[in-house]
């Protein structure tokens, strides 16, 4: 009988693995104050409004002002959004989270008139003005990045509903999460003995990863089966997320989706198209791995369900605990200043609200603002693949925690383009160290290859994949044509479909919907960063695995760098140039070589 993954309540939680709610703000009561002071200076600021062309000294005073409001809003939305995500059955965080969207909305429109302002000022004065006010200095790359932008910066009665459309917009996204999280509910899953399996959100994928095939063919019939039900809502509620992009695009005059999203971060549209080029040409490789991978398993055909499947028998324990030891081990070539900052923010000062519970949502992502701690939500789950989570996830929160220490808050954050380099790099040095240290354990490389499979599978199989599929409902709704959820499967499962080859079977349906289980397409041309990102981060980390000169001072002060620099540029700087497709076939590379090296194990 296949033993049933118990889902615990929040309650029963232990707290020193929940996250540390009571740094940002010590009861709710604290945090409603806050929101109260938010309101307060959100109305204050705009005594500014219309001011800004009076002086250095006015200018300065306001960018004072507002980056106090916006230091305070950020502590007021990560309270309650760390609460919300991790516990979707608190209705009162649910409703505090509702608060602190409309929050920032009323941030965003109160302060919209600023840009135009400035523009409006013109780039030589404020040139002048941040050599004569030395609290205006820090902002030159700001004005840089503005005047970039100029040409799709409105007026300021624009920009105020641009920002006040931010508010109703952004409950298309809350929505996702309340149809996925609390509304969602799955059937069990059947073990091979006929034994019934409850399951969540947070606890579906350690299901997927059971020795027992018909429990996992069970499992993922029911949870994809489960977002079939939901799949009109789901659809047209992707549909509208990516129809507000396209109205914020083509209002601030911008040709495509695409070009509006890359051009926010000064990243050239060839670079999604490299990308996208650069994997197709290499599909081989995966049609390799699925081969390889059905033979291990001895199966006379594969199924979707296999692909996270144990490729041994042997299995590994790792403890939360033991799993922070091991990435601080493999992050030793960054230095002791590093490794410390992430053990005490892991065991003492609890970034990382760890183990899954009953309305938690499924995933793992890094949070915070520039004065709070990098936290991290996920399900860590005792093996290989959670550890790998984990050393993702504290790359972002390191790059976080780096980027707030050495900037002030307009730099403290950073864009999504260099975010996942970070994450992807952490795991790539921890998975090296694990092969050194464990080289004579062919077991234990099987085990170790077949969590960075299961790695790449996410981000340089599926996320590629939903960036096509995205890049293509864009096109079609900028267009003008509709897309219902039936046309959504259809393109989902042909995609699909060429990147598992021969070797895989579709079930049409429930292949097709998964678009409708990433909420990373909320965030319009997200997916594809994850494999830009993993491409640069090993070509990054093999820099400083090989000892390259300067190599882990450079990556460090990329990471330092948050929003300083352009993130073309400070990946530049870290010694990578991501304007070529270079780093993406060199990751291809790296794929081939682990399907070789598992191909010598199997034998």
């Amino acid at each position: 009988m296949a033993e049933a993954v118990k889902v615990l309540k929040r309650t029963d939680i232990d707290a020193k693995y929940k996250w540390n709610a009571e740094s940002v703000f010590a009861t709710p009561d604290d945090w409603q104050q806050a929101t109260s002071q938010v309101a307060q200076m959100t109305d204050a600021i705009q005594q500014y409004k219309g001011r800004l062309s009076e002086g250095p000294a006015a200018l300065a005073d306001y960018l004072d002002a507002s980056d106090a409001l916006i230091r305070l809003m950020g502590r007021v939305f990560v309270y309650p959004s760390m609460d919300f995500n991790c516990d979707s059955n608190n209705t009162e965080a649910g409703t505090r989270y509702g608060q602190a969207q409309g929050l920032y909305g009323r941030v965003r429109a109160a302060t919209a008139f600023a840009e135009p302002e400035l523009l409006a000022i013109g780039r030589e004065t404020l040139e002048q003005w941040m050599q004569q006010e030395p609290r205006l200095s820090i902002y030159a790359h700001y004005v840089d990045d503005l005047f970039r932008r100029q040409a799709h910066v409105r007026s300021a009665e624009v920009e105020e509903i641009l920002g006040m459309a931010s508010d109703p917009f952004g409950t298309i996204r809350n929505t996702y999460g309340l149809l996925t999280s609390s509304d969602m509910k799955f059937k069990p899953a059947v073990d091979s003995e006929g034994n019934e399996v409850p399951f969540a959100q947070s606890s579906f994928w350690t299901l997927m990863s059971s020795p027992d095939r018909e429990l996992r063919r069970t499992a993922w019939n029911s949870y994809q089966d489960a977002y079939l039900e939901l799949k009109g809502a789901l659809g047209s509620n992707l549909t509208a997320s990516m129809k507000a992009f396209i109205f914020n695009s083509r209002a601030r005059g911008y040709k495509s989706s695409l070009e509006a999203s890359l051009a926010e971060d000064n990243v050239p549209v060839e670079v999604f198209h490299n990308l996208i080029d650069t994997f197709k040409k290499n599909i081989p490789t995966w049609h390799r791995y699925w081969r390889v991978r059905r033979q291990m398993l001895g199966h006379d055909d594969l199924h979707p369900y296999d692909i996270w499947a144990p490729l041994t028998n042997d299995q590994i324990n790792v403890p939360y605990e033991t799993a922070v030891d091991w990435i601080s081990e493999g992050m030793r070539p960054l230095g002791e200043e590093y490794v410390s900052a992430l053990r005490q923010g892991c065991l003492e000062d609890r970034w990382v609200d760890v183990y899954p519970n009953e309305g938690k949502r499924s995933g793992a992502f890094s949070n915070g603002s520039h004065e709070t701690m990098p936290f991290i939500m996920m399900s860590y789950d005792d093996d290989l693949g959670a550890m790998s989570t984990l050393a993702h996830e504290l790359g972002h929160s390191m790059h976080s925690y780096l980027a707030r220490k050495n900037q002030p808050a307009v730099y403290s954050g950073y864009t999504l383009f260099v975010a996942e380099v970070a994450s992807n790099f952490n795991q790539a040095l921890t998975r090296a160290h694990l092969m050194r240290e464990r080289g004579d354990d062919s077991a234990f490389q099987i085990l170790l290859i077949q969590e960075a499979m299961q790695n790449f599978h996410r981000y340089f199989f599926i996320m590629p994949t939903l960036a096509r599929f995205e890049l293509e409902i864009h096109q079609r709704l900028e267009q003008g044509k509709g897309v219902s959820a039936k046309e959504m499967i259809d393109l989902m499962t042909e995609l699909f479909r060429e990147g598992y080859g021969d070797e895989m079977q579709i079930d049409h349906e429930r292949v097709g919907i998964t678009w409708a289980q990433f909420g990373h397409l909320y965030s319009d041309y997200y997916v594809y960063q994850y494999a830009t990102g993993i491409s640069a981060a090993h070509a990054l980390a093999d820099k400083v695995l090989n000892g390259d000169e300067g190599a882990a001072q450079h990556y460090l002060e990329a990471l330092s760098a948050g929003g300083s620099l352009y993130p073309i540029d400070t990946l530049q700087h870290a010694g990578i140039d991501m304007r070529t497709p270079e780093a993406v076939e060199a990751t291809f590379a790296v794929l081939a070589q682990m399907v070789d090296r598992l191909e010598a194990l199997a034998k």
